[in-house]
């Protein structure tokens, strides 16, 4: 439920919770700009860097956001990538968020993108994206220090801001601090509005050089510091961030293309080889998949990672591909045997292989059809990539396998990766009473799907493991008529003459782990892997994706440490016998 917002006789949003205003008698546009902006020494400090991190305490109405965005859209000497990562315990309604900026029409463009992707903000992390994904909100939904243990990366700027100390004391408690502390690097600046004695005390002894400087009326000063110790931290180091040159993905299903735009959208020149003629040729084939969260009454970790990828891929899909040619968000039915019918308004249907292609089209990717990598060789700096035949196909100092089941064989190391076969059976849409979305549950099933050869009906997928054929069977026909007879009865009867007259079909084979969870990560120096996406692929490739391109340039987690551990390719790695 989001938080409520009293409105003040000046328009000034107040906290009924806190008892105190979101922003400054003054306006908070100034304050987001001198106090906290110009308070860490931006935009100078951050002048042609490959990216800039910046964490802030409270992100309350988002206006600290939207100035440092702003900012960056103006900046001619911006840097490649802007994160922010912001911690709020008590998210406002996406209404109250624009409303807030009624006042500050310069800001209501961005205001709008920023009300567009408000949605589903349950507690945990979620990655917001804007500028062609140069600019990353991470929304960290929950109290402070339990956000802040899953936070990774070390930050370039610190916004300490929120409820006055004597209103919410918790967020500038000295532990707090503390955990702020363990994601700076040494001069890190920080920036905040108030002077209190606490606060000035508590940064001192986390490390931080601070010093009062003139305020923004009516107050007299604020706080600025440069984390500074005179000790060495006692903290893990995170590894040295690779920068940007050439890289050779292998396989381009959902996967490999997914790690392919991720990484030419951060400066690398990628070169994408597959064994078949033309990309998506195995599992991402599939001429139409349901795009829909995971539900689970404990929300555990493998619903939390679907709700995150999910999010993810929505927000590919709305910026490279065509709604009701290529995907449509036509939200989604899951029909629920233990309560119900459950209905997933940020969800709908997508064509895999057209994803795959929008990616690989992106700047600096070229794609090569008929190479079949058979080897890697690990020369000097570089990764040599070579076929059956003795040639070489690519060489780079990174290589990403996403090769599906021959992942394994490619990288060197023993993955415990299982094929599973899965069959869609397909026909015309005539003038049967359907649903007018896609349903999700016992299999799934796609209504109203355009293609090339007209618009038709989609339901599957079977689900056949250790099976690594992609042949058609009649058998699965009827497992699927029998699906769709559980799922919906009534389509199931409309629809039963076109099983019996031999309707269409495609058969794929989907590469899982026994988790079921996908594995991604390194396996050896300049050596990464992307694969076993199951019958999730369009729910996880690009969040795998991210989670690959921010551990190889230290940026922040689309996801809390904790989820991100669960995808990591390690839990699953032995040593080859």
């Amino acid at each position: 439920m989001a938080e409520p917002i009293e409105w003040l006789p000046d328009g000034t949003p107040f906290s009924p919770r806190f008892n105190d205003r979101y922003r400054s008698e003054s306006g908070g546009l100034t304050q987001a700009n001198e106090v906290f902006f110009k308070g860490c020494g931006l935009p100078a400090a951050w002048a042609d860097q490959p990216q800039w991190r910046i964490l802030e305490t409270g992100f309350g109405l988002g206006l600290n956001f939207l100035v440092t965005w702003a900012a960056w859209k103006a900046d001619p000497q911006r840097p490649q990538l802007l994160h922010f990562v912001s911690i709020e315990a008590w998210p406002a309604s996406a209404d109250d968020l624009l409303r807030s900026f009624a006042a500050h029409p310069e800001l209501l463009p961005l205001a709008a993108q920023l009300h567009a992707q408000w949605w589903e903000l349950s507690p945990g992390f979620h990655r917001l994206v804007f500028e062609g994904g140069r600019v990353m909100l991470t929304l960290c939904i929950g109290e402070a220090q339990p956000m802040l243990r899953e936070m990774v990366f070390e930050a370039d700027s610190v916004y300490l801001d929120g409820f006055s100390p004597q209103r919410n004391p918790e967020i500038w408690s000295l532990h707090t601090l503390k955990a702020v502390t363990r994601h700076c690097r040494r001069g890190t600046r920080v920036a905040t509005w108030t002077i209190a004695r606490a606060v000035r005390d508590g940064l001192a002894q986390c490390g931080f050089e601070v010093q009062k400087t003139p305020g923004v009326p009516p107050k007299r000063d604020n706080l600025q510091g440069s984390f500074n110790p005179q000790w060495e931290p006692r903290k893990p180091p995170l590894a040295a961030p690779m920068q940007p040159s050439h890289c050779v993905v292998i396989g381009s299903g959902v996967a490999g293309a997914a790690a392919a735009a991720s990484l030419a959208r951060r400066g690398w020149k990628v070169t994408v080889l597959d064994a078949a003629a033309a990309p998506a040729a195995g599992a991402s084939g599939l001429p139409g998949g349901v795009l829909a969260p995971l539900v689970s009454k404990d929300d555990n970790l493998l619903s939390r990672l679907s709700r995150s990828g999910v999010r993810a891929t929505l927000q590919q899909a709305a910026a490279l591909l065509q709604a009701g040619e290529d995907w449509q968000p036509s939200g989604v039915q899951e029909m629920r045997a233990e309560d119900g019918p459950l209905w997933h308004a940020h969800a709908g249907w997508i064509k895999p292989a057209r994803l795959v292609q929008a990616w690989l089209d992106q700047p600096n990717i070229t794609w090569q059809g008929n190479a079949r990598a058979e080897r890697l060789q690990q020369t000097g700096s570089n990764w040599q990539v070579w076929d059956a035949d003795g040639e070489l196909l690519a060489q780079a100092p990174l290589v990403v396998v996403a090769a599906a089941l021959g992942s394994a064989a490619l990288a060197g190391v023993a993955l415990p990766l299982q094929p599973i076969r899965g069959q869609v059976s397909m026909g015309p849409r005539g003038a049967e009473a359907l649903p007018p979305y896609p349903v999700n549950g016992h299999g799934s099933f796609i209504p109203d799907l355009p293609t090339a050869e007209g618009r038709r009906w989609v339901m599957g997928a079977s689900f056949e493991r250790d099976n690594a054929q992609a042949n058609i069977t009649a058998a699965d026909h009827q497992a699927n008529l029998e699906r769709l007879q559980v799922l919906l009865p009534d389509a199931a009867h409309a629809l039963q003459a076109q099983f019996g007259n031999g309707v269409q079909a495609w058969a794929g084979v989907r590469c899982a782990a026994p988790d079921r969870m996908p594995m991604v990560g390194c396996v050896a120096p300049g050596l990464w892997v992307s694969t076993a996406m199951g019958s999730r692929g369009l729910s996880f490739a690009h969040l795998c994706a991210e989670l690959l391109a921010a551990q190889l340039h230290g940026e922040p987690w689309a996801v809390e440490k904790k989820l991100g551990a669960a995808l990591d390719v390690q839990r699953m790695l032995k040593p080859r016998a």
